[in-house]
């Protein structure tokens, strides 16, 4: 019988990473990974496979890399995915492929790390065949424009790409990538890795051009003039905030800006880069989910002396990856349960110098199933702060939306685009990733992106067979 445990992983010790953003998570050694793949019971029904939104062959790669055959695992696993190491970092597999995992149904058995033995084939590819470029379709099938570079524009890309397309993706900022870049932190996700999957996607034959900014230097109808079709992966940037008194106080950010200065901006690697962040003493960090996580863990790296995430609900409730906030923990982020800000308090000079807070009690369920929290009247307290950062959601990037009226939007904004296809009201465009969904995962865009080029390869097939 298989062990009961996974095979260990080594990490960073909390007392240093919490000082630097290299990757927190070390990865498996080759023999480690073969000893967590023989773990798989190589089970005829795969759930593994239904739970992988991308249906990657989970149990196929596995047991190459059982039998020590890096080479067939890297191919089967770049036949579904063009993006595993991002994805064996990034993705939570425990509520996906690893969630359904048969092991894991076995009393006291945890189900095989399937995560991170994508992370270990895919780095292996990237260390061993480095020079070998893809095989492609010769005569070009037609063109293809992708409005933006995270997750669901670089899998349409590769995808379309590798179906004999000419394809051209367009982004807004002056890296490739998207949240892949500018949203995750160097140390879950480091941007050398990131970098490597989409020089993948170029050697495919993907164009990438950078700071060009669609519904500004370049309009949609412009791009429909020149291609077959288009896919708009925009995703969704634009931040929220709860608007209690005092969010405009010097001190107050939010966590897309937080951290997309740190990520993509090199803050962290100040002076070297010269985009230094604020130099915080006591930071408030509001929310629950992974961007919560991201922007409390590369605060107390910046060098924060307290930092502490306020929550509304309570640890069961809490929607970030249990992993994420484990490190947490152990590198020192204080939670507080049950808890949401009123007011950000000003020290009398336009400076945040509190936060005070209010305590909260689950009612009744909401829309989301989950228990509505409701404040406690008179609990009021002030947590000592000169940082606070909402990481509590982000909407719509309207830039492109504003100047294309001809797309179908639903009632938050957001592209209406078939679940299944990402075809749109406008005909030969497609739209998937957050801005069809809402923020969401790396691997649900891969997904929508996946799914809309087979049915661009569709479109724009039957389009020019009738011309």
């Amino acid at each position: 019988m298989a062990p009961k445990q996974k095979t260990p992983i080594a990490e960073q010790d909390p007392k240093e990473r919490c000082h630097n953003f290299k990757e927190v998570c070390l990865g498996y050694t080759l023999e480690e990974g073969i000893a967590e793949a023989k773990r798989c019971l190589q089970c005829k029904t795969a759930p593994c496979v239904k739970g992988c939104p991308v249906s990657i062959d989970i149990p196929g790669f596995i047991k190459a890399v059982a039998e020590g055959d890096m080479p067939k695992a890297a191919e089967i696993m770049g036949q579904y995915t063009n993006l595993p190491a991002v994805c064996g970092r990034v993705c939570p597999q425990e509520s996906q492929c690893e969630g359904v995992c048969t092991l894991g149904k076995v009393p006291g058995f945890e189900p095989v790390a399937i995560g991170k033995l994508e992370r270990l084939v895919a780095d292996w590819k990237y260390e061993h065949t480095s020079d070998a470029k893809p095989q492609l379709p010769g005569e070009k099938k037609g063109r293809v424009a992708v409005i933006g570079s995270g997750p669901a524009g670089l899998t349409v890309a590769g995808d379309l790409a590798k179906k004999g397309y000419e394809v051209v993706i367009y982004e807004a900022l002056h890296a490739a990538g998207g949240v892949l870049m500018y949203g995750i932190p160097e140390f879950r996700l480091p941007k050398s890795i990131v970098q490597k999957e989409i020089q993948a996607m170029k050697d495919l034959g993907v164009q990438v051009e950078t700071n060009v900014v669609v519904g500004k230097t370049l309009t949609m109808q412009e791009i429909l003039a020149q291609f077959d079709a288009a896919y708009i992966a925009v995703g969704a940037g634009t931040p929220h905030f709860q608007g209690v008194p005092g969010t405009t106080l010097n001190g107050v950010y939010s966590a897309s800006e937080y951290l997309t200065r740190i990520n993509l901006m090199h803050a962290y690697e100040f002076p070297g880069y010269d985009t230094p962040t604020k130099r915080s003493k006591r930071v408030v960090v509001v929310g629950g989910g992974n961007v919560a996580m991201d922007a409390a863990r590369s605060a107390k790296r910046l060098g924060a002396e307290e930092v502490q995430v306020v929550y509304r609900r309570s640890l069961k409730e809490l929607p970030a990856r249990i992993e994420e906030y484990h490190h947490a923990v152990e590198e020192g982020i204080v939670f507080n349960w049950l808890t949401n800000p009123v007011e950000y308090m000003n020290d009398g000079n336009g400076q945040l110098c509190g936060v005070k807070c209010i305590r909260m009690e689950l009612g009744e369920p909401d829309a989301s199933g989950r228990r509505r929290p409701v404040a406690v009247e008179g609990s009021e307290f002030v947590i000592e702060a000169d940082t606070a950062i909402e990481a509590i959601g982000q909407g719509s990037n309207k830039v492109l939306l504003s100047t294309f009226p001809e797309l179908n939007l639903n009632k938050w904004g957001y592209i209406v685009a078939d679940e299944k296809t990402g075809a749109t009201s406008v005909p030969g465009v497609y739209a998937g990733g957050d801005i069809v969904t809402g923020a969401a995962t790396v691997i649900l865009a891969m997904g929508a992106g996946k799914d809309a080029a087979v049915a661009m390869d569709e479109y724009i097939t039957k389009k020019r067979a009738s011309a």
